[in-house]
């Protein structure tokens, strides 16, 4: 597919920003850009094809700010299954946070020329870990050297970020950022076990994900989680201060330039693991057969061995208290972006688990465009883009997506997709069911 001269007439045009819509738009897209907004005011000047959107909403593509395309046992299915199955289900953006290296690049040129459907892609290739990882889509750091060795072969392929997970040991982890900033990339990720939460920010970390390093500053024993001690759901609620809880979120208040990615969805199910029902999933039929009948299976014994040693009550406990701590870093003013952690984890179906992530924003207290806003307004913020994404308006890209109810009123509503567009390629109701057929069709045999 290409890209193409659209009209869009009758929308009712959402601006994610301030709440408002403006109803009875016509939005003109030439190739890749938005070129006019304004009133459809009788037959008026139209490009192209003509869409009526009459009763139905237009808001700016939704981004899933934390994927793993090209991960470990889900890999093979990355380019034919998960990137068009994220834009079937309005997802054009997407930030990947660990895959293998070669295969990401390639896919990140692929759908940039429009050689293969799929989102945008900010990519930070395989994620630096310690010495022992358990991934294959990362690197092994032991030292100091290792961690500059890689940001400097990550550079020189090309990537888009540093992507850092919970076992680099304390002084590497110290070492990366300073050699990331030297070459002009960011970096972001977990905060190390080894490193304290308002470390990771004076060193420059720009985002942290599952909410790690918040729950350990905001207990008592926060020395013992850097010297290695577990961190267990039971012990965290135990040690759980409010004061301490209340400094770092003051702290991360005003360092308005670190981004929460809590992975709200995948948390809830991380600690439940043993309760999810995911086989009654409606959305099954778009999973890789090999992740209904091995993968999943295989993690939901792997991880209530591992992580969920607690009692189930202990563990529900504590997937409701990181909403309330969620909700008090909202209210600090900490800028959050939607992100699900898919293909990763047992039933994160890529790009139903983002509409499903929303709806557990709205669960800690956003209200439906504050959620709305992780998803659209604040990835733009947070690469420093608002002249291309974000919004409805001249100049930005063409990723759209055109629902057929309010999410204003109902943040489940974005689910409700009459049309998407990905860098200007369009795709209707019936391209989309199509799509989704084949894609079931691939699911079966991956």
């Amino acid at each position: 597919m290409q890209a193409q001269d659209l009209t869009i007439i009758h929308a009712n045009v959402i601006d994610v920003a301030t709440g408002q819509i403006k109803p009875d738009q016509t939005v003109i897209i030439t190739g890749k850009r938005i070129t006019k907004v304004g009133p459809t005011t009788g037959p008026g000047p139209r490009r192209g094809r003509v869409v009526d959107a009459s009763g139905q909403y237009l808001l700016p593509g939704l981004w899933d700010m934390h994927t793993h395309i090209y991960f470990d046992g889900t890999a093979n299915a990355g380019t034919a299954l998960i990137l068009p199955l994220l834009v079937a289900n309005g997802v054009t953006g997407i930030r990947d946070m660990g895959s293998a290296l070669d295969s990401i690049l390639q896919a990140r040129d692929a759908v940039a020329s429009h050689r293969l459907l799929g989102p945008r892609m900010v990519v930070s290739g395989p994620m630096l870990d310690g010495p022992k990882s358990p991934y294959k889509a990362s690197i092994a750091i032991a030292s100091v050297e290792d961690g500059r060795r890689a940001v400097a072969m990550l550079k020189a392929r090309g990537v888009d970020f540093i992507k850092i997970q919970s076992l680099v040991p304390r002084e590497a982890y110290f070492a990366i950022a300073q050699a990331a900033k030297a070459a002009g990339l960011p970096f972001e990720g977990h905060v190390p076990d080894a490193v304290r939460a308002t470390e990771a920010v004076a060193a420059g970390q720009r985002s942290f994900e599952h909410l790690i390093g918040i729950f350990e500053a905001s207990s008592t024993t926060e020395d013992q989680y850097v010297a290695g001690a577990p961190k267990l759901p039971g012990r965290l609620l135990t040690t759980y201060d409010p004061t301490h809880e209340a400094n770092i979120i003051k702290f991360l208040g005003q360092h308005r330039g670190v981004w929460q990615c809590p992975t709200l969805f995948w948390e809830r199910g991380q600690w439940l693991v043993d309760s999810i029902a995911w086989r009654q999933d409606p959305d099954l039929g778009y999973a890789g057969a090999s992740w209904v009948a091995q993968r999943w299976p295989k993690a939901q014994l792997g991880i209530a061995r591992t992580l969920d040693t607690d009692p189930l009550a202990v563990r529900a406990r504590f997937a409701n208290h990181e909403l309330d701590i969620v909700r008090r870093l909202h209210a600090a003013g900490v800028g959050f972006l939607a992100g699900t952690d898919m293909p990763a984890g047992v039933d994160l179906i890529p790009g139903v688990s983002l509409h499903l992530e929303l709806q557990r924003f709205v669960a800690a207290g956003f209200t439906p465009l504050e959620a709305l806003q992780t998803a659209t307004l604040n990835p733009a913020r947070f690469y420093n883009r608002l002249q291309d994404f974000g919004s409805v308006q001249p100049g930005r890209l063409a990723d759209l997506v055109l629902l057929s109810a309010n999410p204003l009123l109902d943040i489940a509503n974005t689910r409700k997709i009459v049309g998407v567009l990905a860098d200007g390629q369009y795709l209707s109701r019936p391209d989309l069911d199509a799509l989704q057929r084949r894609l079931r069709q691939v699911a079966a045999t991956k």
